[in-house]
């Protein structure tokens, strides 16, 4: 057994942790128009840094540059803001103030002419948003749009303004806009020191003395702009009459008869990002990669990140559904109370909007073979949110009170009550493309951009075409990948997995002893009747003996004839003396791949009914048993409740207690163990030499030492 005597409470080396619960700052953007970040002079990590702090403090992030109002970035001057702005394609022209003239043909306090509106500037905490005010002169339709003055925040409880372009009757007609639509439109660039200045200010600052640039769009059309649309203001009829009736701000969707690679190309044209080697910059679907002469650009603004605001609504909008009239459920306490991590709340493996979510994991699936990272990390949180909701949805309006859900996500739930179907959805399975992008992807050991590789780089369609043309260009993984795709697509019965994880324990305590810990994780660990592969976590009490017991292990059951192929077999956890992984390390090592030592191996029953009488006839008798996925993975006993912690979460639970490790304890979680983000130190929440009980008992005190209630892996199921 595991010795005893841990102690009472997580202990950190050099240091202690922060308050439970605590953030960097208290911050609420959300009154601010919508933000892009500019990727320019920032890397993959740092720009993904600042967009979730920017979350962290309510910011209506928008990853659709078309969208956004306020960008931010490492930009100095104004010839590169206007340049940064032309990458994104944003086409504006300077705007010297965004306050107004005053105009010269009315007198000063004389009212003015009938139907005519005028734009008074009010200054905001963080900038100079504007109000709409009339004359004497009232319609209906005007006393409606009253209601779009004004919203109040949620959050605070104040009143914030919403951004609305006026354009006059006369400049309808000839399609120029009014001075106070071009003030309205507004567009400002300010440096990315105003974001980190506010944060160590623990307040927001002024804008004015960060702008680097700002201007209007040109070549627009939009005469209402909902970005800043609060849920709220969502119930309120007489805001939704306008909504539903204003003007598409975006030009119809095209035909279905479509392939996806040309809606992509024609909702959102793009040209290539700058390429860094033979990898481009940043996989966001804001820029394309292009294969020979094909681009395949993402469809970002279907779906921006959870806390992006509509900006776009659907035809068929939330006020125009016609749904079961029942009275709306109380919210569970984990909305209550706002708790957004996936770590943080119960999610069961069969919710009651189950079959909605399959709908939305194709979505997410097609952001995946397209590299739009946002998309993908936007649909999962959703996904796992929805998941989490205990109720079957009757009614739009539940979505948008579920934490990472928005009118986008409610738009999609109309189209899918009404229809039965989502056409973004049926598109992404029904496209050829798609499918041959699917294919390639399900093999092992290739990824989304291998995938698009084999299609549009070597012209593959089919997995002959990779035989025939390209077999000695695949890695060795691959190759098996190819070899066995048929049988890695059967899923394994649970049974199966219980009979290979028995083998695996069988000759672990043979090469070692008795005192072998062994857990099955991954999907099995969650319940799954099925799975695609076996994770299996192995540890013994005594550090010494889990040095190098991966090797000893799979050298055992190769010389039985259990498995077939090794295809990856990694010493980092033995090679670093079993340490946690140090916080800074030198190049990149996966969320619980190569941070503990680790064997990936193919795997088949040696034996089968007839295998002595099939061997005597022909000693190269073929053996008829199914090849296996196996992974074992090898924890020293000081850490094993992080590494079965960090294997047995689904997805999105998986990397929201990162988050949750990262922005609320500032500490960084693998299965490797913790450590203090400030400091480096390692965090011991399990003891200097684990706990004295079970691999699920050193799991729990994981759980308690990050101030988290234990979640049973049965309600992990974020998918």
């Amino acid at each position: 057994m595991p010795p005893s005597s841990p102690p009472s409470s997580p202990t950190l080396v050099g240091s202690s942790p922060p308050p439970e619960g605590t953030v960097s700052s208290s911050l609420d953007l959300s009154t601010l128009p919508p933000i892009f970040v500019l990727p320019a002079h920032l890397k993959e990590a740092e720009l993904h840094d600042v967009e979730e702090r920017l979350v962290e403090q309510n910011a209506p992030l928008t990853f659709d540059a078309s969208e956004a109002r306020l960008f931010i970035g490492k930009v100095g001057t104004k010839r590169r803001a206007e340049f940064e702005l032309r990458s994104h394609h944003v086409r504006t022209e300077e705007l010297v103030s965004l306050l107004l003239k005053p105009n010269p043909q009315v007198n000063e306090g004389s009212e003015p002419a009938h139907k005519k509106r005028r734009v008074e500037a009010i200054s905001t905490s963080s900038s100079n948003f504007l109000h709409l005010h009339r004359g004497e002169s009232t319609t209906e339709a005007e006393t409606e749009d009253e209601s779009l003055k004004l919203s109040v925040n949620s959050k605070t409880g104040q009143s914030s303004p919403i951004l609305i372009s006026v354009i006059d009757h006369k400049s309808r007609s000839s399609g120029v806009p009014c001075e106070e639509g071009k003030a309205m439109d507004a567009i400002k660039v300010v440096k990315l020191d105003w974001f980190e200045d506010s944060i160590k200010a623990k307040k927001i600052l002024p804008l004015e003395k960060y702008v680097v640039y700002q201007g209007r769009p040109i070549n627009r059309t939009d005469t209402i702009i909902t970005s800043q649309l609060p849920k709220a203001s969502l119930a309120s009829q007489s805001t939704q009459k306008i909504l539903s009736s204003a003007p598409k701000a975006t030009a119809e969707r095209p035909q279905s008869t479509q392939s996806i690679l040309e809606r992509a190309k024609s909702d959102q044209p793009v040209t290539p990002i700058r390429k860094s080697g033979q990898r481009f910059y940043r996989s966001t679907g804001r820029g394309s990669r292009p294969f020979d002469d094909r681009t395949f650009a993402s469809q970002s603004q279907e779906l921006g990140h959870s806390r992006t605001r509509a900006v776009n609504l659907l035809q068929q909008t939330t006020s125009e559904y016609e749904g079961e009239s029942s009275d709306i459920p109380e919210p569970p306490d984990w909305i209550k109370v706002g708790l957004k991590y996936a770590c943080q709340r119960s999610t069961p493996a069969n919710p009651p909007n189950d079959p909605f979510i399959v709908e939305l994991k194709k979505i997410r699936k097609a952001r995946i073979l397209t590299e739009d990272e946002i998309g993908v990390r936007a649909y999962s949180t959703s996904i796992a949110a929805l998941a989490a909701y205990p109720y079957r949805i009757t009614n739009p309006r539940e979505i948008l009170g579920i934490p990472g859900c928005d009118v986008k996500i409610a738009n999609l739930w109309i189209e899918w009550k009404n229809t039965g179907i989502i056409k973004a959805a049926e598109d992404a399975e029904n496209d050829e493309v798609m499918k041959v992008l699917r294919l390639f992807y399900d093999i092992w050991g290739v990824g989304a951009s291998t995938a698009r590789e084999f299609y549009f780089s070597n012209h593959w369609r089919d997995l002959d075409d990779i035989v025939e043309h390209g077999w000695s260009t695949l890695t060795r993984v691959q190759q098996i990948g190819v070899k066995y795709y048929a049988e890695f697509l059967e899923q394994i019965p649970r049974s199966e997995v219980e009979s290979i994880a028995s083998t695996i324990r069988t000759h672990a305590v043979r090469v070692r002893d008795s005192n072998i810990s062994l857990t099955i994780v991954g999907g099995y660990r969650r319940g799954k009747s099925a799975s695609g592969d076996v994770d299996i976590i192995l540890s013994h009490p005594s550090l010494p003996k889990t040095a190098n017991l991966v090797t000893d292990v799979v050298a055992s059951l190769e010389d039985e004839g259990w498995i077939t192929h090794t295809l990856l077999l990694s010493l980092h956890g033995t090679h670093r003396g079993q340490a946690t992984l140090p916080f800074r390390s030198s190049g990149h090592a996966g969320h619980g791949f190569d941070t503990l030592d680790k064997a990936l191996v193919v795997w088949q029953d040696p034996y089968w009914p007839t295998r002595e009488a099939d061997l005597a006839a022909d000693p190269k008798a073929k053996n008829p048993n199914i090849h296996r996925r196996v992974d074992i993975i090898i924890s020293p006993w000081r850490t094993a409740g992080c590494a079965v912690a960090g294997w047995s979460g689904g997805m999105t639970f998986q990397r929201d207690l990162r988050r949750y490790a990262k922005y609320v304890k500032g500490w960084k979680f693998d299965s490797s163990g913790v450590r203090d983000r400030s400091t480096g130190q390692i965090v011991e929440l399990e003891g200097p030499m684990g706990i004295d009980g079970t691999a699920e008992d050193a799991e729990r005190k994981v759980f308690k030492g990050m101030g988290l209630q234990y979640i049973e892996p049965s309600e992990r199921c974020t998918g």
